[in-house]
């Protein structure tokens, strides 16, 4: 469980970047980094729960992380459907009792220009990627406060909530509001003891973009990144754990960016 810290407590008494037996919650856990996110905290002890729409793709992640040797569950779920998050996570907790922590990670895109976006485009991003992350966030605090405990909850926000980028508006807006919410939640659930950050990454190398950036477009996009080169997936996992664990006890409300320093290149 996650700790607070007493003005008479020595750091070094405090377990920090451990998850162990931690319960963490991972949504749209069947693919990119959701499943990345869930392989990663489940090799270091945590018992994790995975949350997606496709079963099939969901039920092979989750029986990979059991083969070797970690501690993993799906449950399917569409996050836009407030009405089944609650018996997805009683379904969770059922098998490994209260959650410690979510990995609110589900999100779509749509790519084309704003002006051929059309009601469906907007309504799919939005609903996925700013409605599901609330709907998430609000059900998993409850239950940490009903449960007593310390929580934590990692947004999984983008650079391009940060700044924008052409042909992705619908994406970059809900990524925006992802990050106001974290810092809303933040201030309102702090004194519960939850601490809501957000983790804005890059671009990384997926099976996902792998074309793209091959591509004259996607040789170019790289160029921009100081680095002068697209982040692996392991990368994440350093600021992923400070959030989750108690070496990021005294932060709530903050958004890291892993980017190769592209939020700070050169316009």
């Amino acid at each position: 469980m996650l700790m607070h810290l007493s003005p008479d407590t020595e750091f070094w008494e405090i377990p920090v970047f451990e998850v162990n037996d931690q319960h963490i919650l991972v949504t749209g856990g069947s693919s990119g980094l959701g499943r990345h996110f869930a392989h990663f905290v489940a090799s270091n002890g945590a018992k994790v729960t995975l949350a997606a729409r496709r079963a099939d793709a969901l039920a092979s992640v989750v029986a990979d992380i059991n083969k070797s040797g970690g501690r993993a569950q799906g449950v399917v779920l569409d996050v836009t459907l407030g009405d089944r998050i609650d018996g997805a996570m009683n379904e969770a907790e059922a098998a490994f009792g209260p959650m410690h922590a979510v990995v609110n990670n589900a999100g779509v895109t749509a790519t084309r220009p704003a002006l051929d976006q059309d009601e469906r485009n907007w309504d799919s991003v939005v609903d996925t990627n700013l409605k599901g992350v609330w709907l998430v966030a609000q059900a998993a605090a409850r239950r940490m406060i009903d449960n007593k405990v310390n929580g934590s909850i990692v947004n999984i926000a983008s650079i391009l909530g940060l700044r924008v980028a052409g042909a992705v508006a619908p994406y970059a807006i809900s990524k925006a509001g992802v990050i106001q919410m974290t810092k809303a939640l933040a201030l309102e659930w702090a004194r519960y003891g939850i601490r809501v950050n957000a983790l804005a990454p890059g671009y990384f190398v997926t099976e996902l973009n792998d074309d793209f950036f091959e591509s004259d477009a996607g040789k170019a996009l790289v160029k921009r990144v100081p680095q002068r080169r697209l982040g692996q997936l392991s990368e994440l996992d350093g600021p992923l754990l400070l959030l989750l664990s108690n070496a990021g006890s005294f932060m709530t409300g903050s958004v890291i960016t892993v980017d190769g320093g592209h939020m700070v290149s050169g316009l």
